[in-house]
């Protein structure tokens, strides 16, 4: 017997609706997605399919680098705990009355390395802490140098380690494996190709997590991980709103990360340039003076004692690194190093032959890019804040890395089902540009190419990423004409 249809009362049940606006499969093996969010024909319906493919595809190809970033600096974190318990015998002493004067401390230290030639001092802020002589020596590595630690009560030398800059060993290393996993200048466009492709990532995925109708119409759906939904949809959730919490960090990270990468960093570091908002230094240079005094003044040396305390007189305090005169003629260097907020990082000269100031350079009187700078490379690297700053880091880096295990899991659960052997999820469908106006295709289009000229990690990928998508539509397209 046939079933009896419904009554006119009886409430019909609608069709069940696509899952999440996705249509079958194209021809292409590709999957079309639906412009739902702002309508189909509007400027946004247009961009978002687009925005979409871009997104997917730079989380899969980037997705590795961006991993191995955030897990390295996850590592980076921890290094200023890492440098107290591993080297606190040549960092810290015991008070024991008055210090010792610098030139008796520089003294031991050139005493106990005679082949080494002497670079820089750095005077600790504290009475526990030791004082650092570091100098350039034949048998090490480019850009490393060798700093003897000095008690300055009793000018013992406490030990010496290789140092990168102003970095102990174990962070050196830390430092050189999230910069370049210890490959050499070749390593470091892998730092470089996650920077310049994070704040891609980050305003993309914004874009669309905002851009989706029903987290439009409900804030909490946008910071909160949804907790009803299952599968993909939980997965997204928590994806989306993580991002959205992480998205200022990142985007931080990524800007200051490029301030000192090895393509970009030169051309961002010719723009800083251009507007006037490049670091200063103070010269070395000394005023003339007159003929009859020359050799007299070329020959005296007031000490680094005197260097000091002329810095102390100009308002100077804290960790204080004094460089010697590299040559005749030219003046001591006393400069601040406190970088934790507020930055210290005045400077002065100080003639030799007089201990006379002949220059002073504030912070505060840095251009405002330069200022900019040196809080964001800071906080880079955890110094502005102390250990906010670095809690503040690590969950960053634990956030990001989640987002890529989730970006990750989605592409898994997008995969065929019912298909037999093994198959990845589909790829949002190509095409997507000849959905956007004309009008705001041709600035996206200038405005990726300026981009990629000055980033070139960006730059370059994006244009492999079009030419294989092409090629592989074309040959795709041609298979399917041959099977019809």
């Amino acid at each position: 017997m046939s079933e009896s249809p419904p009554l006119p009362d009886t409430p019909v049940t609608p069709p069940a609706r696509p899952a999440a606006d996705v249509l079958p499969p194209q021809s292409d093996g590709a999957t079309k997605t639906v412009a739902t969010a702002g309508g189909a024909g509007t400027t946004w319906g247009g961009l978002r399919p687009l925005l979409l493919r871009l997104h997917f595809y730079a989380g899969v190809v980037i997705g590795p680098f961006l991993l191995v970033a955030a897990v390295t600096g996850l590592a980076y974190t921890a290094t200023p705990q890492i440098e107290s318990l591993v080297y606190e015998h040549e960092l810290k002493v015991t008070p024991r009355g008055a210090a010792q004067p610098l030139a008796e401390q520089v003294a031991a230290a050139e005493r106990a390395f005679p082949d080494g030639t002497l670079l820089s001092v750095t005077k600790g802020a504290g009475p526990t802490d030791s004082t650092r002589v570091t100098f350039s020596k034949d048998g090490l590595a480019e850009g490393y140098t060798l700093t003897a630690f000095v008690d300055p009560y009793d000018h013992e030398v406490l030990g010496a380690l290789e140092t990168f800059g102003q970095w102990l060993p174990a962070r050196a290393w830390l430092d050189d494996l999230h910069r370049n996993l210890h490959l050499g200048e070749f390593g470091r466009n892998y730092s470089e190709l996650a920077a310049s492709w994070l704040w891609v990532e980050v305003l993309g995925g914004l874009a669309l997590w905002a851009g989706t109708p029903r987290n439009r119409r409900r804030l909490r759906r946008l910071v909160v991980p949804g907790g009803g939904a299952k599968g993909r949809r939980r997965t997204m959730s928590w994806h989306g709103a993580v991002g959205l919490w992480a998205s200022i960090g990142l985007l931080g990270l990524s800007a200051t990360g490029l301030t000192w990468s090895g393509h970009a960093g030169t051309s961002i570091g010719e723009v800083q340039d251009a507007l006037g908002g490049s670091t200063p230094a103070v010269s070395t240079a000394l005023p003339a003076v007159g003929s009859g005094e020359e050799g007299a003044e070329g020959t005296k040396d007031v000490g680094i004692d005197a260097a000091v305390t002329s810095a102390h007189d100009a308002g100077l305090r804290g960790v204080l690194v004094i460089t010697p005169p590299a040559e005749a003629g030219t003046a001591y260097v006393v400069k601040e190093n406190t970088r934790s907020w507020p930055v210290r990082q005045d400077s002065v000269a100080v003639a030799p032959a007089t201990g006379e100031v002949t220059q002073t350079l504030r912070f505060d009187d840095f251009p405002v890019l330069a200022k900019l700078t040196s809080w964001g490379i800071n906080a880079h690297m955890g110094l502005l804040f102390g250990l906010v700053n670095q809690i503040v880091l690590a969950l960053l880096a634990i956030g990001l890395i989640a987002m890529i295990l989730w970006g990750y899991r989605m592409w898994w659960l997008r995969r065929p089902t019912r298909s037999e052997g093994f198959a990845l999820g589909r790829a949002p469908a190509r095409g997507a540009w000849r959905g956007i106006p004309g009008r705001v295709l041709a600035p996206v289009a200038v405005l990726a190419a300026v981009v990629g000229y000055y980033l070139p990690l960006f730059g370059l990928p994006l244009l492999v990423f079009l030419v294989v998508d092409v090629t592989v539509g074309v040959v795709r397209r041609r298979r399917a004409g041959v099977t019809a």
